[in-house]
């Protein structure tokens, strides 16, 4: 049996998580001294009022490579013989990767992978559902890594922000940028690029960012019809994520779609109406 681990950046919906039997290990949002786990400390609703008001900036942190251990723990409990499929946020924004791979070496007897999304939220989110079905499906760990590797590629994630000043602030993002985001009150559009957030265009408007968040998206398409997989996510931003999701499923060839809202530990970054869009192009026929 392959059992699947993923983190809480991943932001798989909990019926979604439950459904598959993913565990989640979480980050953490530290507010000075105040330290909150990302699944069961401040909601997402009080982070972000929080957020809005406070100048204590919030930091955030990967889980400690003990947490990973106990997850991995109660799994082999469960079965002696589990394989364990460990996927994490790029090792290009967060320590969580390096922590995981710890874990796993500290139980040498373990058959334990972990793997590198080079992405984050609805990217890792895509790969995590897609391992779980593969595995309950009955695919061997050789084959679901394969696919996983061609995801990793095909993956693409674009992002529009309101401000660049939270990812200044959190150190995400050089100074000149930030400076070009607030240049004439532009709308800054960003991309994962290579597993780091890179800036990818601005515009004067909310409206043109979106549809150039769009454009971009579909530039990646080999064909008009190729299959993908999409997530689509929010911060304050529903009707805006709800409208994107309805353009993605009339415009393209949607095989899977999941929408949720962004969590704290990437929210401290992003900010208050911030709409990130992930597609994973999916392998085709020719003729498709």
């Amino acid at each position: 049996m392959i059992s699947v681990v993923t983190d809480s950046t991943s932001y798989i919906p909990s019926d979604l998580l439950r459904q598959h039997q993913i565990t989640v290990v979480p980050l953490k949002v530290l507010f000075g001294a105040e330290t909150y786990d990302e699944i069961s400390g401040l909601s997402n609703a009080d982070f972000y009022r929080r957020l809005a008001t406070t100048s204590d900036f919030p930091t955030t942190s990967q889980p400690a490579s003990g947490e990973f251990r106990q997850a991995f723990q109660q799994i082999l409990q469960r079965d002696p013989t589990a394989q364990i499929l460990v996927l994490t946020i790029s090792s290009r924004l967060s320590g969580t990767y390096s922590a995981a791979v710890t874990a796993a070496e500290g139980l040498p007897e373990a058959a334990i992978t972990v793997f590198d999304s080079l992405s984050a939220a609805m990217g890792l989110g895509l790969m995590a559902l897609t391992a779980t079905e593969m595995a309950a499906a009955g695919h061997s760990l050789p084959s679901i890594l394969s696919r996983l590797e061609q995801m990793r590629r095909d993956t693409h994630i674009v992002l529009v922000v309101d401000t660049l000043e939270y990812l200044k602030r959190g150190g995400r993002i050089g100074t000149a940028a930030a400076f070009l985001g607030t240049l004439l009150n532009t709308k800054p559009i960003l991309a994962v690029v290579e597993g780091k957030l890179q800036p990818l265009d601005r515009v004067r408007t909310k409206k043109r960012a979106l549809e150039r968040l769009f454009v971009e998206l579909e530039s990646k398409l080999i064909t008009p019809r190729q299959p993908l997989q999409a997530g689509v996510m929010h911060i304050a931003a529903e009707a805006e994520m709800d409208s994107m999701a309805a353009l993605l499923r009339d415009r393209f060839n949607i095989t899977r779609l999941y929408t949720s809202e962004l969590g704290p530990v990437i929210g401290a970054h992003l900010g208050p109406g911030a709409l990130g869009v992930g597609i994973c192009l999916e392998p085709f026929s020719v003729g498709q």
